[in-house]
């Protein structure tokens, strides 16, 4: 049977400049920019990628369970199991997406470009040094509450640093470590809950995380101390 006919598509040359296709960034969505455009973050990568986030669980949890829907396995290594607890049961639906382990237990990862690792330490205040390390396709996002005595060894081996609301005198040290003009180290005193500063050695940006419907059921609205 023959079926119906339709015209050719074909574009004349003076046609080809008008044509776009919607394709962007990939990765982790950590939240919007000032001009409300996605900001995101690429966990899978085929070389060694270390992230230091100085915040709240909030959003060391909401970048998790990102992370775990966009295909990463995540395990988490930390003291506080049972604050893990609900997001670990609930991110998986039934699929073991997200493991815990107690600090210095996480097991090698076996991480591969078919199956990319984030390993997320909240280890408190001074993480002691991981057995499990970033390597290709395996990122490793430390969590420090606050600026701590180790934070400045962190901070400068780290390639990608995010900064939420710290006291002005952990500003300050934060802004020595990381180079930061003074306007930025002014700023993070009295950054809202929801707004982190991200830091690489040539850039940095401020970004709004905006909670989902789902993230908001299991973690409440973005807060920068628990």
């Amino acid at each position: 049977m023959i079926g119906p006919r339709r015209d050719r598509h074909v574009l004349r040359a003076s046609q080809l400049s008008a044509l776009s296709l919607p394709i962007g960034d990939d990765g982790v969505v950590v939240g919007v920019d000032q001009q409300q455009r996605p900001v995101t973050l690429a966990l899978s990568r085929p070389a060694p990628y270390d992230v230091v986030l100085v915040g709240g669980l909030w959003t060391a949890q909401a970048l998790a369970l990102r992370a775990a829907g966009t295909g990463l396995r995540v395990a988490v290594e930390t003291g506080r199991a049972q604050s893990w607890g609900p997001l670990v049961q609930a991110a998986g639906g039934g699929h073991p997406c997200m493991v815990t382990h107690e600090v210095g237990r996480v097991a090698p990862q076996g991480p591969s470009v078919r199956g990319p690792v984030l390993v997320v330490r909240d280890c408190g205040m001074r993480p002691p040094r991981g057995r499990v390390t970033s390597t290709p396709w395996q990122s490793v996002l430390t969590l420090l509450p606050y600026v701590s005595p180790v934070a400045p060894r962190l901070l400068e081996h780290a390639h990608l640093v995010g900064i939420q609301r710290v006291s002005p005198d952990e500003a300050s040290a934060v802004g020595r470590v990381l180079a930061l003009p003074q306007a930025d180290v002014n700023a993070l005193s009295s950054l809202p809950d929801e707004v982190t500063l991200w830091c690489t050695r040539r850039s940095r940006q401020y970004v709004t995380i905006r909670a989902t419907d789902i993230e908001t059921a299991l973690l409440g609205t973005p807060r920068r101390v628990d």
